[in-house]
């Protein structure tokens, strides 16, 4: 268990790197859209060896679970993590990350909408307490407007990261979850490249020096960061993590990823939310904890949409 809890908060302090790398990128002229296809394909082109290695031949695993990779891919890598670099792009990291990781309430309001089913007693105290620190990291009382579509990027993030939790609700013990992530990767990007052919998709890099703390590096020291250390050594100690803790464990020590962004784009961006939100943080948070473990100590259908949550990560 200590040495599971270890890996997991690497795991979340690896995955939290990646929007400060992301925006060290865009600010010297990437598009969101470059961003992300530069880091789904060298992750993806990286994790095929043990992605084949995992298969062992048994090629009809990808076959049988073709819709789940597909839609794996699509939703909880390319759409969510496109989403998040736009809203990183308008916000600060932390803000951004706090609107995405909005999801688990979102699953809530709309598992209460359709089964008309109340939650229980924990479950709602989170979804408010949650709500009411949204209020306060959107800060809409502050004399400093915050961006509106930055806030509709990560709302939209968000969403699609609540998607990726119903995709991944049902325990596939056929089909290794290394694969599920390669596979993932490589289906983000191919859809990234074909957005970017046909013109959907603006795409724009650029080769000036990327500013990181007080270093001044050249732009591939930050997206080779983006693609190694935030999304591959981050899949690979996540899957470690899921694996030592069980999934339930591990997605309440994911929260950690919020804090360790915040901590990253601080150091390295010289971002730091303001005292409100940060408060409004920890009541978000602190909701989404209570919104877990209410739904860990009981059957219901929200367990099942949050259960294998952390088994694959959805790139953040």
């Amino acid at each position: 268990m200590a040495s599971g809890l270890g890996v997991a908060l690497f795991s979340s302090a690896v995955f939290g790197l990646s929007g400060s790398f992301a925006k060290a990128l865009l600010e010297t002229g990437w598009t969101p859209g470059a961003a992300v296809t530069a880091r789904l394909t060298g992750a993806a082109l990286v994790l095929a060896v043990p992605a084949v290695a995992a298969l062992r031949g048994r090629w009809h695993q990808l076959r049988n679970n073709w819709l789940t990779i597909g839609l794996f891919g699509l939703i909880g890598v390319a759409a969510c993590q496109l989403f998040y670099f736009n809203a990183v792009a308008r916000l600060s990291v932390g803000v951004a990350l706090l609107l995405e990781y909005l999801a688990p309430v979102l699953i809530v309001l709309w598992l209460w909408a359709a089964s008309r089913r109340r939650p229980g007693p924990l479950t709602i105290a989170g979804t408010l307490l949650s709500l009411a620190g949204l209020f306060l990291v959107l800060d809409l009382t502050g004399a400093v407007k915050i961006d509106v579509v930055g806030v509709l990027w990560g709302i939209a993030a968000a969403v699609c990261l609540a998607i990726y939790f119903f995709i991944t609700a049902t325990e596939n013990d056929n089909l290794p979850p290394i694969v599920l992530a390669s596979g993932g990767l490589m289906v983000g990007a191919v859809v990234m490249w074909l957005a970017a052919a046909t013109g959907l998709l603006p795409m724009a890099a650029s080769t000036a020096d990327t500013r990181l703390g007080p270093w001044v590096t050249p732009w591939w020291v930050a997206l080779g960061g983006l693609v190694l250390l935030a999304t591959v050594l981050a899949y690979v100690s996540g899957i470690m993590a899921a694996r030592a803790l069980g999934s339930k464990v591990a997605s309440f020590v994911s929260l950690t990823e919020v804090l360790f962004a915040v901590i990253w784009a601080w150091l390295l961006l010289g971002e730091l939310p303001g005292p409100v939100q940060l408060l409004g943080g920890i009541l978000i948070v602190g909701g989404v904890v209570l919104v877990r473990w209410d739904e860990s100590r009981r059957p219901a259908p929200l367990d099942a949409a949050l259960d294998h949550a952390n088994d694959v990560e959805p790139v953040p």
